[in-house]
C-alpha cells in the first residue's frame, strides 16, 4: 500500500527557480529526524531482516535499491532535482543501510529538504510567469510521462520545462472558457496553496516518506505505517470510527463540510450543513478552542475525533456567510460511525431478453474488511465483508433473482480470512486457496464455517486494479468452475501480508514507533498455480484497457516471480467452459450495436495511441479540434440533451477544491449516474449464461436495455482526495 504521503507530494504543481522578487516564496523551516523515528527505522529493519517472506540482509546492496527508490518516491516525473542534484546525492547511495542501523537519518531528511527547496524555487517560478501570459500559436508539445526521462541537465532545460508545465496549465483553463485575468488569479492560487502545503509537511511525513523508500525496496507490498496511518488502516478494516460523522475537504485553508453521515451526530443535530467551514475545535465544555484554519487536515480530523460519549465544541462559519461573518458554536457528543460508503451494496438489474426479463442481482464489493478487534472480543455480529454479503445474497433471494454478478472492479484486497469466507457463500466448505511461508511449508486455506449461501448462477467482474483478496476470491470461483470471471485481467498481487506494531516489538506502552505491513507469505490457487504477476485472466475479457505496462505487479521490477506448487485436493462443481463459444457469440454481436462500448473502444484506441506519442499539443487550434472530437461524440451517444448535462464531465481545467462545493458535488452525481457499459455488459453475459443453463436459446438484446429496477440499501463512495473524520 503506497502511503498518503506520497500521493500527497505527488500532486505538487511545480515549476522552477529564478523569480522576481514579488513573487518568492519562503522556504519551509529545515525537517529533522526524531530520536524515536531513529529508533523505529532499526526495530522495522530488524524485523525485515528476519521475518520478511523475501527477507534481505540491509547492507550496501539494499541501501542502493533504497537510494533509488526513495528518489523515485520523492521525484518520479524527474522535473524537481537537477542531474547535478542527483550526482551530489549519490555519495549517500551505500550508506543509507548505515544511517538506519546507527540510528542517524541526517542525510535521508537532508534529501528530504532538498526536494522542499527545490519544490518552492519551482513554484516561485510558476508564479512569475503568470504576469506575462503565453501565446498559443506555435507547435510546441509537452512530454506526458517523464519517468523514463533524464533528469534535467541545466538550469534552463528545467525552466523550460516547468514554462511548457505551466502553460498547459493555462491553456487548459483557456479551454473552459476562462479570461486570462481570471486564469492568471486561479493558477497563482494554486501555487500560492501548494506551497502553504509545502510548509505542512512535517518531521513525521518525511519519515514515513523515507521508510517506505526502504520497505518498497525488498518488496512492493510492504509498508511503514506512522502511529496516524496505523489508526487509518485499522478504521478501514473495521469500518467504523468515533467522531460526529462528517465528511471534510480543505478549500482555501478551511476544513469544509462535504458530506454529512446519516445518523451521525452532526447529521441528527441538525445545525450543521454541507458547505460549513469549521474555523475552531475544543474538547468537552470548558477547554480552550483551538483555531484551525489553515491547519492540514488531518491534524483538525485528528482533534474532532475522540472517544464514544466525549464531547467536542466546534466554531463553524457558515456556508452561506463570508470570511468576516460571526462563527457560531456547535456542540457534539461523538459516536460510532459506520463507514457505509466503503461496505458491500446491491443492486437489481432488469435485463430484457426476446423470452422475457431475467433479474440479476449486482453485489459491490469495494475491499474484503474485517473488525478484527470485535472478532477477537467474541462479538459474534462483527463487521465483515463476507456477513454483509451473505445478508445482501439472502436479500437477493427474496427478490427472486435469476443471478448475482460480484463486482470486484478496484477491490484492492483486505483479509485473507474474509476472502476465504466470502468465497464459501457460493462453493461451500472446500480448500479456497493455499498459501507457503518462508520456510517453505504450504498450507491448504479451506473454509470450513460458511455454507452455501446462493447456488445459482453467478459471476464476478473484475478490473486491473483488482487484487490481492479480489484475486483469490475470483481465482476459486474460476477453479471450481462455479462462475464467470469477465472484465480485465487483475492486478497479480498473489503475497499475503500481516501488521506488525513495532511498539509491541519495543514493549512501549503508547503509540509512537508505528507498524510494518509485511509480506510473510504467498499464496496460490487450488489448482497449484498463482495469481502472481499475471494476476486472474477472465474467462470473457473485454474493454481492456491496456494499462498493464502502467499498472499492476508485472510493473514493478522487484516483484516475486510467478511459479507452481501442487495442486490441493479439490474437484470442480461446475463447467462454464461449455458455455464460452455461445456466450462470446452473443456478447460481440450484442456489442456491435451499442454505441456507448463502441465509444469506449474508441477512447481506449486514443488513449493508447496518446501513451504511444507520450506528448500532449500546447496549440489552442489543435487542442479545440481535440474538444470539439470529443463533444461531437458525446453527443452522437447521448443525443443533445445528454451531451448538455454531461458537460460537467469536461475539462475544466481547475482542481478539485478550486471549484466551488455545489459544482463539485454535482459533477460527483453526474459520474455516478453516467452508464456503466462495463457492468452492463457483464449482466448482460451473466443473463444470458442463466438462460443457457435453463436450456433457452435467447441471449440478452441489449446492454442498454440493462436498468436498475429494485434497490437495496445503497451508498456511494466518493473518488475525491477528502478525510472523514475517522
Amino acid at each position: 500500500m503506497k502511503q498518503q504521503l506520497i500521493g500527497f507530494l505527488l500532486t505538487l504543481v511545480v515549476a522552477a527557480q529564478g523569480a522576481a522578487a514579488d513573487s518568492q516564496l519562503a522556504y519551509p523551516p529545515p525537517l529533522k529526524p526524531a530520536v524515536q523515528e531513529a529508533k523505529a527505522a532499526h526495530l522495522a529493519a530488524e524485523l525485515l531482516s528476519r521475518y520478511h517472506y523475501k527477507a534481505v540482509p540491509l547492507d550496501d546492496a539494499l541501501s542502493s535499491k533504497v537510494f533509488d527508490q526513495y528518489l523515485k518516491a520523492l521525484d518520479p516525473e524527474k522535473v524537481y532535482f537537477l542531474q547535478a542534484d542527483v550526482d551530489r546525492l549519490t555519495a549517500e547511495r551505500t550508506r543509507l543501510d548505515d544511517a538506519i542501523l546507527t540510528e542517524d537519518l541526517r542525510a535521508p531528511f537532508e534529501f528530504f529538504n532538498l526536494y522542499e527547496r527545490r519544490a518552492v524555487e519551482r513554484l516561485t517560478y510558476a508564479r512569475s510567469l503568470l504576469r506575462k501570459g503565453f501565446s498559443f500559436d506555435s507547435d510546441e508539445t509537452l512530454m506526458i510521462d517523464r519517468k523514463d526521462q533524464a533528469w534535467p541537465a541545466t538550469e534552463a532545460e528545467a525552466l523550460d520545462l516547468w514554462r511548457k508545465r505551466v502553460k498547459n496549465d493555462w491553456l487548459r483553463l483557456k479551454l473552459a472558457g476562462q479570461d486570462d485575468a481570471a486564469i492568471a488569479k486561479v493558477l497563482d492560487n494554486r501555487y500560492d496553496n501548494t506551497a502553504k502545503r509545502l510548509g505542512k509537511i512535517t518531521g513525521a511525513d518525511a519519515f514515513e516518506a523515507f521508510m517506505n523508500a526502504y520497505t518498497m525496496a525488498i518488496e512492493p507490498h510492504t509498508n511503514y505505517l506512522g502511529p496516524r496511518a496505523a489508526a487509518n488502516f485499522d478504521i478501514a478494516m473495521r469500518l467504523s470510527l468515533a467522531g460526529i460523522g462528517a465528511v471534510l475537504t480543505d478549500i482555501d485553508g478551511y476544513a469544509t463540510i462535504r458530506e454529512l453521515v446519516a445518523g451521525g451526530p452532526a447529521a441528527v443535530s441538525g445545525q450543521l450543513q454541507v458547505g460549513d467551514r469549521i474555523v475552531g475545535v475544543a474538547q468537552g465544555a470548558n477547554r480552550p478552542v483551538d483555531d484551525v484554519v489553515g491547519w492540514r487536515l488531518d491534524d483538525t480530523v485528528a482533534l474532532i475525533r475522540g472517544a464514544v460519549g466525549s464531547t467536542v465544541r466546534l466554531d463553524v462559519l457558515p456556508a452561506d456567510k463570508g470570511a468576516d461573518a460571526p462563527s457560531k458554536t456547535v456542540v457534539l457528543v461523538r459516536d460510532t460511525i459506520k463507514i457505509e460508503n466503503s461496505a458491500a451494496k446491491a443492486k437489481v438489474y432488469s435485463v430484457a431478453t426476446g423470452e422475457g426479463k431475467r433479474l440479476i442481482g449486482v453485489i459491490t464489493l469495494p475491499s474484503f474488511y474485517e473488525d478484527i478487534d470485535a472478532l477477537r472480543k467474541g462479538d459474534k455480529d462483527y463487521r465483515s465483508a463476507g456477513g454483509d454479503v451473505a445478508r445482501l445474497l439472502a436479500d437477493l433471494k427474496a427478490q427472486k433473482v435469476d443471478a448475482v454478478l460480484m463486482d470486484l472492479r478496484n477491490n484492492g484486497g483486505g483479509s485473507l480470512r474474509e476472502a476465504v469466507g466470502l468465497t464459501g457463500l457460493f462453493v461451500g466448505k472446500v480448500p479456497v486457496v493455499q498459501t507457503r511461508n518462508a520456510k517453505g511449508d504450504v498450507t491448504v486455506e479451506k473454509n470450513v464455517n460458511t455454507p452455501v449461501a446462493w447456488d445459482g448462477p453467478m459471476g464476478v467482474l473484475i478490473n486491473r486494479a483488482s487484487a490481492s483478496a479480489s484475486e483469490i476470491f475470483a481465482a476459486a470461483i474460476q477453479d471450481y468452475g462455479r462462475g464467470l470471471i469477465m472484465g480485465e485481467p487483475s492486478f497479480g498481487k498473489g503475497t499475503v501480508q500481516t501488521v506488525a506494531s513495532l511498539d509491541q516489538v519495543a514493549r512501549n506502552a503508547s503509540p509512537v514507533y508505528g507498524e510494518l505491513k509485511m509480506t510473510i507469505a504467498q499464496f496460490f490457487r487450488v489448482d497449484g498455480g498463482t495469481t502472481q504477476l499475471r494476476g486472474v485472466t477472465p474467462d470473457i475479457g473485454y474493454l481492456q484497457s491496456d494499462n498493464d505496462a502502467l499498472f499492476g505487479e508485472s510493473t514493478f521490477d522487484n516483484a516475486l516471480p510467478w511459479t507452481r506448487i501442487k495442486a490441493a485436493d479439490y474437484a470442480p462443481v461446475g463447467d462454464i467452459k461449455a458455455q464460452l463459444p455461445r456466450l462470446l457469440e452473443w456478447h460481440e454481436s450484442r456489442v456491435q450495436r451499442d454505441r456507448d462500448y463502441q465509444g469506449l473502444l474508441d477512447d481506449l484506441a486514443k488513449a493508447r495511441e496518446r501513451r504511444k506519442d507520450n506528448v500532449i499539443s500546447l496549440n489552442e487550434a489543435v487542442r479545440r479540434k481535440e474538444r470539439a472530437a470529443l463533444e461531437a461524440r458525446l453527443t452522437a451517444m447521448l443525443g443533445a440533451e445528454g451531451a448538455a448535462e454531461s458537460g460537467a464531465l469536461a475539462d475544466d481545467g481547475l482542481q478539485f477544491n478550486e471549484r466551488k462545493l455545489s459544482k463539485d458535488l454535482a459533477l460527483e452525481k453526474t459520474r455516478k449516474s453516467a452508464n456503466d457499459v462495463v457492468l452492463n455488459e457483464a449482466v448482460s453475459i451473466l443473463s444470458d449464461s442463466a438462460a443457457l443453463k435453463e436450456g433457452k436459446s435467447q441471449m440478452a438484446a441489449s446492454a442498454l436495455s440493462t436498468r436498475p429496477v429494485v434497490v437495496t440499501p445503497l451508498t456511494a463512495a466518493t473518488s475525491k482526495p477528502v478525510e472523514p473524520e475517522r
